[in-house]
């Protein structure tokens, strides 16, 4: 394992992140959405994130040496949440069918808002480990001086 790669592995974590909140932000912002460009109601999005893999030769040899082979996180893809939609009854909604029921995006703006704290939290947490990796660089350095 490098000098920068526990640096490098934290900053994927962070953009990873960063793209998680953004997507739900987006879930958020759309929670009342009742007709998206196809027509129906916005679906909820989630990210699924997967182990980056160093498939470069140095990566494999390292894997034989050790268990380590890692390098980070990546996004995989953004998935779409196929639960159903739900009905509420509003029969002057211009969406509204025969019976007054207007189908509405399957977000939960409480599980959006756990998730969205989870995500913070993650980053803050991959920020603090930026921080005490360059923390314990400095100080091999001081060592070095003396």
């Amino acid at each position: 394992m490098g000098m920068f790669d526990a640096i490098n592995i934290s900053s994927s974590a962070l953009t990873a992140q960063k793209t998680r909140i953004d997507v739900i932000s987006k879930n958020i912002a759309n929670a009342s959405t009742t007709r998206a460009t196809n027509g129906m109601p916005y679906r909820r999005k989630m990210v699924v994130f997967r182990e980056s893999r160093d498939n470069s030769f140095e990566g494999y040899l390292n894997s034989i040496s050790s268990k380590f082979n890692g390098s980070g996180v990546e996004i995989d893809y953004i998935a779409e949440d196929e639960s159903p939609f739900k009905l509420k009854y509003e029969p002057g909604h211009p969406d509204a069918d025969e019976n007054g029921y207007v189908m509405m995006p399957n977000v939960d703006v409480v599980v959006e808002m756990v998730d969205l704290i989870d995500a913070q939290r993650a980053y803050e947490a991959n920020i603090t480990a930026i921080n005490t990796t360059k923390s314990m660089m400095m100080n091999a350095l001081e060592i070095g001086r003396r």
